[in-house]
């Protein structure tokens, strides 16, 4: 096990405390206002200044520091192998696409490995995700407060801060992670 890798009891616990921090919020007063104390000012201060542009800075800080955090919290060339093995799989199963026989062996191969590569997979990203979780739930939190409190504002006409907040995450992680070289 390299230094930039997780482990599943590591990501429970983190997992476990996030949730009691989103369950307990409005009963640790302490938290939610220390919070409400530093993003007010930051983070309400540019939605209050222009709702969409505000909301596409803050998403595209979030989506910036996240892949920071990935690519130096993770062992990034044992996920590029793993990505690159995958691919290679892909490759030789289209090449054999008109042959059911090799094709059939080559899926059992690929269905036969899905867990090892799923569990080394999460083992490598878990590192990263200890380091984010509670900040997320922490964002997470205090932007249900306060756009419950600004009356659910619509972005673009039609969307809510959670899908428009997933949209542009998608959108902005994906040309940062390439431009990054992150997997």
């Amino acid at each position: 096990m390299s230094n930039k890798e997780g482990g599943f009891k590591l990501i429970g616990l983190v997992m476990i405390f996030s949730l009691l921090i989103a369950l307990l919020w409005d009963q640790i007063s302490w938290l939610k206002d220390s919070i409400h104390a530093i993003l007010n000012p930051t983070a309400g201060f540019l939605l209050e200044w222009n709702l969409t542009l505000g909301m596409l800075i803050i998403v595209l800080v979030i989506s910036f520091l996240t892949t920071i955090v990935q690519k130096y919290a993770t062992d990034q060339k044992a996920l590029k192998e793993l990505k690159k093995e995958q691919k290679i799989l892909k490759e030789e199963m289209d090449k054999v696409k008109n042959h059911p026989e090799k094709y059939l062996a080559l899926q059992k191969k690929q269905m036969a490995e899905m867990p090892e590569t799923f569990k080394r997979t999460m083992t490598l990203s878990s590192r990263a995700m200890v380091y984010t979780a509670v900040p997320f739930i922490l964002f997470f939190r205090w932007f249900n407060d306060y756009f419950t409190a600004t009356g659910n504002p619509v972005f673009l006409g039609f969307m809510g801060w959670f899908v428009f907040y997933l949209i542009t995450t998608l959108i902005f992680s994906g040309i940062i992670k390439k431009y990054m070289d992150v997997v």
